[in-house]
């Protein structure tokens, strides 16, 4: 399903992008063992359904390249980043593990869907079209839709090379442009949208470059042949802060078009959901989300409460 209010997606580090279950507490070589799970004993674990009590793992799709949210340090088989610490912190509360199971992110809802995996942590964007399986090209119905669990907010942002010598401030700029960006994303919608609002004003033409991962998205604008990169604001504010340096990017304008990531969560599967969404207002009221945010610098995106299906 393409998207549309987002899985906004960027860059930095990627490395072995297969379809690998990881378990996020410790998977490399020098790592400790991961903990043994709470089990009954976690103060959530009795609202989860019977199958993730008796099997103690939730496997969680994500596609891990997409820093600061989820990525692998170079040499690392463990993902890092704001979702797997967040997902830590929501273990505690379930007394579960949460597995991460890396794969594109073109194909998570699929994976989902097909119950190769239970749910979906991965910067994904709740929004109407994702909720109610509408494809938002064809407006048809293409699959049973989503239940979310919001988490954080994002905005969008046009990532640019440092500089910024196209003089770009917003969309409107990039019409007779050529930009980049990650397939089965909002933006791939946003930039749609953009081509018909150039091409109704009478402009010229913007033309997109779509890739399976951000890192080649990017690797576009590095080397010139895209002016710009649409992508969520904390990943856009990531890579404009520490690829080459500083050297590299910029943002360019303010971001806009909010809205929240969320869990995603088989429709018929509303007993996890609820759990899930308990677990995610846990971590707020214990002051543990907080501390993820503020690790990271994404302390802008934080929600004051964990909500369901509350994008629009």
């Amino acid at each position: 399903m393409t998207a549309r209010l987002m899985r906004r997606r960027s860059l930095i580090a990627s490395a072995g992008l297969g379809a690998l279950a990881l378990l996020i507490t410790g998977c490399g070589d020098d790592k400790p063992a991961a903990p043994p799970p709470k089990g009954a004993s976690a103060p959530l674990f009795a609202k989860l359904p019977r199958q993730y009590q008796d099997s103690k793992v939730i496997k969680v799709g994500s596609n891990v390249a997409y820093p600061p949210m989820e990525y692998f340090e170079k040499g690392e088989k463990t993902p890092t980043g704001v979702d797997p610490d967040l997902a830590k912190a929501l273990a505690e509360q379930l007394g579960v593990q949460l597995q991460f199971q890396n794969a594109d992110f073109d194909g998570l809802i699929t994976q989902l869907q097909s119950k190769r995996i239970d749910v979906i942590m991965s910067s994904m964007s709740d929004n109407k079209d994702r909720q109610t399986g509408i494809d938002p090209d064809t407006k048809k119905k293409i699959g049973p839709g989503l239940n979310f669990v919001d988490y954080f907010n994002a905005g969008l942002s046009i990532l640019v090379k440092k500089g910024n010598p196209q003089g770009i401030k917003s969309l409107d700029d990039l019409c007779g442009k050529t930009i980049a960006l990650q397939q089965g994303t909002t933006q791939e919608q946003n930039a749609k949208d953009q081509q018909k609002k150039c091409k109704s004003a009478g402009k010229p033409e913007l033309k997109v470059l779509s890739f399976k991962q951000d890192p080649e998205a990017l690797l576009q604008v590095k080397q010139g042949r895209a002016v710009a990169d649409l992508n969520d604001f904390p990943v856009a504010a990531y890579n404009a802060k520490t690829s080459g340096g500083g050297d590299d990017f910029e943002i360019a304008g303010q971001q806009f078009d909010a809205g929240p990531y969320g869990i995603g969560v088989r429709k018929d599967d509303t007993q996890l959901r609820d759990a899930l969404q308990a677990a995610v207002q846990a971590i707020i009221d214990n002051g543990e989300y907080r501390k993820v945010m503020d690790k990271w610098g994404v302390s802008q995106g934080a929600l004051p409460k964990a909500t369901v299906n509350a994008g629009t």
